[in-house]
């Protein structure tokens, strides 16, 4: 798989990258969300050409929630704003603020997973591209709930949403 990471603690980025690329994934790293959706537009870019609606230059990309420059909120608006179907996976101490961000910001739950965390998880939940379709099962439920409060989920709705994350990611970590 083609993994995109924007993530601004060096130490935590090679852990990433060493556990991605023992699995035989091509890992391509970003120390914060401006360099990220840098890369990510110049990668688009180049797919343009095969006009392949379905075409995505990353399997996933993993963006800390908090960074320097610009943050994994703002540049996961960007991306989605250039592809809507790309996989995004946070990775933040701060899930339920994460989680929350991402209902009201991205109209959509995200994948999470909470630091601190062993580095073979986050390969895992890559791996595991089953969430991804039970995940738009999540973010149907999020539209309802939206349509019917005529806003964004309140903290009770919220805490379903995270308890639903979690069963889906089968991690146990948010």
């Amino acid at each position: 798989m083609q993994v995109l990471i924007a993530e601004d603690d060096v130490d935590a980025v090679e852990l990433y990258r060493v556990a991605l690329e023992a699995r035989g994934h091509v890992v391509t790293i970003t120390l914060d969300g401006r360099e990220c959706v840098d890369v990510y537009t110049k990668s688009m870019q180049r797919l343009e050409p095969t006009n392949r609606p379905s075409s995505q230059p990353y399997d996933a990309v993993i963006l800390d929630y908090k960074m320097p420059v610009v943050d994994g909120l703002e540049a996961a608006k960007e991306i989605m704003r250039l592809n809507p179907q790309q996989r995004i996976i946070f990775v933040s101490a701060y899930v339920k603020e994460t989680l929350m961000d991402s209902v009201r910001e991205l109209n959509q739950v995200t994948e999470l997973v909470q630091k601190p965390f062993e580095p073979d998880l986050l390969v895992d939940m890559i791996e595991d591209t089953s969430t991804v379709s039970r995940l738009g099962e999540l973010n149907q439920l999020v539209s309802q709930i939206s349509i019917k409060s005529g806003g964004s989920p309140d903290g009770s709705q919220f805490e379903i949403l995270m308890q639903l994350l979690k069963k889906i990611q089968k991690t146990g970590t948010i």
